[in-house]
């Protein structure tokens, strides 16, 4: 494959897996009081880092394997967003009514390591399937590592801008913020759901 090829091919397929990345990222930066950029930087690496090392190990696992992870993704991401975001909608509610528990500490909202593997993992799991594909492509090592490098990089990206955005959108909505969050992150959750067991997506 030239180079390119490979990279135009390459950022198109960042730029789509990134999405629902960038969406949950949205849903994170509604939820800050306070952007930290170190914590905005761990949350971006996140998604970054999972959304290179998924299609890795498609590549090396092979297509059964991808087969396998590709009958139970959807319920994957219904269950970890769709937990994820009920909590925060039901502590955005419990906030509204001044019964929520202290979650801010200087300003911060805060995201367990916990959360954000979820998170990661959810966003990131179809890019198993990605890997598969680049071996159907007959990649070369070199190319792969192109590809994930990019991936990996612009999910990067997109989701410090989701962050961003995010919290420019908490602003506005106040108090109310969190429970947004949490609403896209249901929503997030019920599209991967819906698309695979309606559309084969």
């Amino acid at each position: 494959m030239d180079i390119a090829t490979l990279l135009i091919q390459s950022v198109l397929l960042a730029v789509g897996l990134a999405m629902d990345a960038f969406a949950v990222s949205i849903s994170n930066g509604l939820a800050m009081k306070k952007i930290v950029l170190r914590h905005a930087i761990a949350i971006a690496a996140s998604f970054g880092i999972f959304q290179a090392v998924m299609p890795l190990l498609g590549f090396l696992l092979g297509s059964s394997f991808a087969d396998f992870i590709a009958q139970w993704d959807h319920y994957i991401a219904l269950i970890f967003l769709g937990f994820i975001g009920g909590k925060m909608i039901y502590e955005g509610i419990q906030e509204l009514r001044g019964k929520g528990e202290d979650k801010e500490k200087n300003g911060e909202y805060k995201f367990s390591f916990a959360t954000l593997m979820f998170q990661a993992v959810a966003t990131s799991i179809d890019a198993l399937v990605v890997g598969v594909s680049f071996v159907a492509m007959k990649m070369t090592v070199l190319d792969m590592i192109i590809a994930i490098l990019i991936i990996g990089g612009l999910t990067f990206v997109i989701s410090m801008i989701g962050i961003f955005a995010g919290k420019r959108f908490g602003e506005l909505l106040g108090s109310r913020a969190v429970i947004a969050g949490g609403i896209i992150l249901v929503g997030i959750g019920l599209k991967v759901f819906i698309e695979h067991m309606f559309f084969g997506g």
